[in-house]
Protein backbone atom coordinates (compact mmCIF):
# COMPACT_ATOMS: atom_id res chain seq x y z
CA UNK A 1 0.00 0.00 0.00
CA UNK A 2 1.03 3.57 -0.62
CA UNK A 3 -0.15 6.24 1.77
CA UNK A 4 -0.71 9.86 0.85
CA UNK A 5 0.22 12.00 3.85
CA UNK A 6 0.89 15.62 4.65
CA UNK A 7 3.54 16.81 7.09
CA UNK A 8 3.17 19.53 9.70
CA UNK A 9 5.12 22.75 10.07
CA UNK A 10 8.15 22.68 12.37
CA UNK A 11 6.42 24.08 15.47
CA UNK A 12 3.51 21.63 15.23
CA UNK A 13 5.92 18.76 14.52
CA UNK A 14 7.82 19.61 17.71
CA UNK A 15 4.58 19.85 19.72
CA UNK A 16 3.46 16.41 18.53
CA UNK A 17 6.88 14.92 19.31
CA UNK A 18 6.64 16.40 22.83
CA UNK A 19 3.25 14.74 23.29
CA UNK A 20 4.80 11.47 22.06
CA UNK A 21 7.57 11.86 24.66
CA UNK A 22 5.13 12.57 27.49
CA UNK A 23 3.12 9.45 26.66
CA UNK A 24 6.26 7.32 26.45
CA UNK A 25 7.61 8.75 29.74
CA UNK A 26 4.30 7.81 31.40
CA UNK A 27 4.68 4.22 30.15
CA UNK A 28 1.82 4.56 27.67
CA UNK A 29 1.72 3.56 24.01
CA UNK A 30 3.38 6.31 21.99
CA UNK A 31 4.53 6.94 18.45
CA UNK A 32 7.88 7.85 20.07
CA UNK A 33 8.48 4.11 20.43
CA UNK A 34 8.22 3.69 16.65
CA UNK A 35 11.93 3.98 15.83
CA UNK A 36 11.77 3.96 12.03
CA UNK A 37 13.59 6.90 10.42
CA UNK A 38 10.41 7.45 8.38
CA UNK A 39 8.32 8.06 11.52
CA UNK A 40 7.25 11.67 11.78
CA UNK A 41 4.05 13.49 12.73
CA UNK A 42 1.69 13.51 9.77
CA UNK A 43 -1.92 13.52 8.62
CA UNK A 44 -2.91 10.57 6.43
CA UNK A 45 -5.23 11.59 3.60
CA UNK A 46 -5.58 8.25 1.78
CA UNK A 47 -3.90 4.95 0.98
CA UNK A 48 -3.96 3.02 -2.27
CA UNK A 49 -2.23 0.01 -3.83
CA UNK A 50 -0.10 2.12 -6.16
CA UNK A 51 0.59 5.68 -7.25
CA UNK A 52 0.21 5.58 -11.01
CA UNK A 53 1.28 8.41 -13.32
CA UNK A 54 -2.26 9.91 -13.47
CA UNK A 55 -2.47 9.86 -9.66
CA UNK A 56 0.96 11.46 -9.35
CA UNK A 57 -0.08 14.20 -11.78
CA UNK A 58 -3.14 15.03 -9.68
CA UNK A 59 -1.18 14.85 -6.42
CA UNK A 60 1.35 17.33 -7.82
CA UNK A 61 -1.57 19.75 -8.13
CA UNK A 62 -2.55 19.04 -4.53
CA UNK A 63 1.03 19.65 -3.39
CA UNK A 64 0.90 23.06 -5.05
CA UNK A 65 -1.94 24.03 -2.67
CA UNK A 66 0.41 23.72 0.33
CA UNK A 67 1.07 25.15 2.83
CA UNK A 68 -2.46 25.03 4.19
CA UNK A 69 -3.38 26.53 7.58
CA UNK A 70 -5.41 24.20 9.80
CA UNK A 71 -6.41 24.03 13.44
CA UNK A 72 -6.19 21.27 16.04
CA UNK A 73 -9.43 20.85 18.00
CA UNK A 74 -8.28 18.60 20.86
CA UNK A 75 -7.78 14.99 21.84
CA UNK A 76 -9.69 12.20 20.13
CA UNK A 77 -9.68 8.46 20.78
CA UNK A 78 -10.57 5.66 18.36
CA UNK A 79 -11.28 2.03 19.19
CA UNK A 80 -10.89 0.09 15.98
CA UNK A 81 -8.79 -3.01 15.68
CA UNK A 82 -6.26 -0.84 17.52
CA UNK A 83 -6.68 1.81 20.20
CA UNK A 84 -5.56 5.20 18.90
CA UNK A 85 -5.02 8.45 20.77
CA UNK A 86 -4.67 11.50 18.53
CA UNK A 87 -5.06 15.22 18.17
CA UNK A 88 -8.04 15.93 15.93
CA UNK A 89 -8.01 18.58 13.21
CA UNK A 90 -10.88 20.85 12.27
CA UNK A 91 -12.15 19.63 8.91
CA UNK A 92 -12.90 23.09 7.56
CA UNK A 93 -13.71 23.73 3.90
CA UNK A 94 -10.05 24.08 2.88
CA UNK A 95 -8.93 20.83 4.53
CA UNK A 96 -12.02 18.99 3.27
CA UNK A 97 -11.25 20.27 -0.23
CA UNK A 98 -7.62 19.16 -0.05
CA UNK A 99 -8.71 15.73 1.17
CA UNK A 100 -11.37 15.42 -1.54
CA UNK A 101 -8.78 16.18 -4.24
CA UNK A 102 -6.51 13.43 -2.90
CA UNK A 103 -9.42 10.98 -2.66
CA UNK A 104 -10.51 11.77 -6.22
CA UNK A 105 -6.94 11.27 -7.44
CA UNK A 106 -6.52 7.84 -5.83
CA UNK A 107 -10.02 6.63 -6.77
CA UNK A 108 -9.54 7.66 -10.40
CA UNK A 109 -6.95 4.91 -10.92
CA UNK A 110 -7.63 2.35 -8.15
CA UNK A 111 -10.70 0.17 -7.54
CA UNK A 112 -12.76 1.43 -4.58
CA UNK A 113 -12.67 -2.01 -2.96
CA UNK A 114 -8.87 -1.68 -2.68
CA UNK A 115 -9.10 1.54 -0.65
CA UNK A 116 -9.67 2.07 3.05
CA UNK A 117 -13.32 3.20 3.38
CA UNK A 118 -12.39 5.22 6.50
CA UNK A 119 -10.48 7.58 4.20
CA UNK A 120 -13.56 8.35 2.08
CA UNK A 121 -14.98 11.88 2.25
CA UNK A 122 -17.69 11.97 4.88
CA UNK A 123 -16.07 9.12 6.84
CA UNK A 124 -12.54 10.49 7.18
CA UNK A 125 -11.60 11.95 10.56
CA UNK A 126 -8.50 14.15 10.21
CA UNK A 127 -6.09 13.46 13.06
CA UNK A 128 -2.43 13.20 13.96
CA UNK A 129 -1.69 10.02 15.89
CA UNK A 130 -0.02 10.35 19.28
CA UNK A 131 -0.17 6.72 20.37
CA UNK A 132 -1.46 3.38 19.12
CA UNK A 133 -1.92 0.02 20.82
CA UNK A 134 -3.34 -3.37 19.95
CA UNK A 135 -4.70 -3.50 23.51
CA UNK A 136 -8.36 -2.43 23.54
CA UNK A 137 -8.99 0.53 25.82
CA UNK A 138 -5.30 1.43 26.12
CA UNK A 139 -6.20 5.12 26.39
CA UNK A 140 -9.49 4.80 28.28
CA UNK A 141 -8.06 6.26 31.52
CA UNK A 142 -9.04 9.95 31.63
CA UNK A 143 -5.65 10.78 33.20
CA UNK A 144 -4.09 10.19 29.77
CA UNK A 145 -5.73 13.41 28.60
CA UNK A 146 -4.45 15.30 31.65
CA UNK A 147 -0.79 14.57 30.96
CA UNK A 148 -0.93 15.90 27.40
CA UNK A 149 -0.36 19.57 26.67
CA UNK A 150 -3.00 21.40 24.67
CA UNK A 151 -2.29 21.06 20.97
CA UNK A 152 -1.09 24.16 19.13
CA UNK A 153 -3.98 26.17 17.72
CA UNK A 154 -2.30 27.33 14.56
CA UNK A 155 -0.77 24.66 12.32
CA UNK A 156 0.31 24.59 8.70
CA UNK A 157 0.28 21.47 6.56
CA UNK A 158 3.43 21.83 4.53
CA UNK A 159 4.60 18.85 2.48
CA UNK A 160 2.88 16.01 0.67
CA UNK A 161 4.54 12.60 0.84
CA UNK A 162 3.87 8.92 0.30
CA UNK A 163 4.98 5.96 2.37
CA UNK A 164 5.28 2.49 0.83
CA UNK A 165 4.15 0.04 3.51
CA UNK A 166 5.83 -2.89 1.75
CA UNK A 167 9.30 -1.42 1.18
CA UNK A 168 9.37 1.23 3.91
CA UNK A 169 10.38 3.85 1.33
CA UNK A 170 9.31 7.47 1.66
CA UNK A 171 8.70 9.67 -1.34
CA UNK A 172 8.13 13.41 -1.27
CA UNK A 173 5.38 14.43 -3.70
CA UNK A 174 6.40 17.74 -5.21
CA UNK A 175 4.16 20.35 -6.86
CA UNK A 176 4.02 20.67 -10.61
CA UNK A 177 6.45 23.30 -11.88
Amino acid sequence: MRTVEVLLDEAADLAVREAWRLLADAGLPSQARHRSPTNSPHLTLAACPELTSPIRWELAGVAAALPLPVRFTGVIRFERPTSVLAWALDCDAALAGLHRRVWEAVTADNPLQDLNPLHAPGRWTPHVTLGRSRRAGAFADRRVHELLPAPPLSVRLTTLRSYDTETGALEMLHPRP
